[in-house]
């Protein structure tokens, strides 16, 4: 006898903090769950990079080696390396394990806001307020970068990778995007300075917020819009978005002290979680879980949806 398929649970959002990060960098400028999720990655003010147990609260390791601030970071696909850049125009790539330095990567010549691994953390890709985002060969030797793309008219904001497409959003007001595949660029035009940009988990579409307090559902091929989301505050800072683990939500930080999150299909507004009294910087949603980390101030703090429990099965 054949049972049936048991209902799949109704998607929760999170708004039950699990654990706060008094991370002592100065101001927290993003923090960065790794590629399974089971660490995250906090850039600070004060130069340094630290990596974290977030579930647990617990610091891991301090990674000192740029001379400004640390604006971004991205850990490789098998979490023995990490890559980071900052305001002293320069590309840091990291071994975990060691916390030394591999390589330094300079030719960049202003501040460098987002920096991201290939699939295979073969390349790092990054893109600067000097409109360019500039590839670096892991494995090589060379000073230069290994290919060069300056299409943008004014720096560059945010950047993402796929397995054969570079996402890039710009203050000019422009996605980009970079099919590595078919040599090909495509660009939409949003009229509005962009501060991030990301793939949904399917790889069917792109959500652009930009400083016009909206952020932008597009079908990745034609560029069409397929749903714009308000309510929040954005008009002054460059501050992340993103979409849950099953792309059914839509969230981003707010200038308000809130992070919003949105039905992705409905539109409608269905959290506003109240994060501080000042603007949320940053925030990173777990790969495959309901987790969200938001950065805003001094204070990174990990939240869960209201059912989760401990790995000990006791609730929270």
């Amino acid at each position: 006898m054949a049972f049936p398929e048991p209902k799949p649970k109704k998607p929760e959002l999170p708004q039950k903090l699990l654990a706060t990060l008094e991370c002592k960098q100065g101001a927290i400028r993003a923090v960065r769950f790794n590629a399974d999720g089971n660490y995250c990655l906090t850039c600070g003010s004060d130069k340094s990079l630290k990596l974290w147990n977030p579930h647990k609260g617990t610091l891991l390791k301090t990674y000192c080696g740029h001379g400004y601030e640390v604006l971004d970071a991205a850990g490789s696909f098998d979490n023995s390396q990490l890559c980071s850049c900052g305001a002293d125009k320069t590309v840091v790539l990291w071994d975990v394990a060691t916390g030394q330095v591999i390589r330094k990567f300079r030719g960049h010549a202003g501040k460098v806001n987002c920096v991201q691994f290939n699939e295979e953390a073969t390349v790092i890709l990054s893109g600067s307020i000097d409109s360019s985002v500039r590839c670096w060969d892991c494995r090589s030797r060379r000073p230069d970068p290994i290919q060069i793309l300056n299409e943008a008219k004014d720096g560059i904001s945010s950047l993402k990778v796929s397995d054969y497409e570079i996402l890039t959003g710009s203050v000019d007001g422009r996605v980009r995007r970079y099919d590595l595949r078919a040599g090909e660029l495509c660009a939409d035009y949003i009229g509005s300075p962009i501060t991030c940009v990301c793939f949904s988990k399917d790889g069917q579409c792109t959500l652009v917020a930009s400083l016009d307090s909206t952020l932008r559902l597009l079908d990745k091929d034609t560029g069409e819009l397929l749903g714009d989301y308000t309510g929040h505050k954005n008009v002054t800072y460059k501050m992340d978005c993103c979409l849950s683990e099953r792309d059914t939500h839509i969230g981003s930080c707010s200038e308000d002290g809130k992070v919003y999150f949105w039905d992705l299909v409905e539109g409608s507004l269905v959290l506003a979680l109240p994060v501080c009294n000042t603007a949320v910087q940053s925030l990173s949603f777990h790969p495959v879980e309901t987790c969200l980390l938001t950065a805003a101030g001094g204070l990174v703090q990990c939240w869960r949806e209201e059912s989760y429990t401990s790995e000990e099965g006791v609730p929270t």
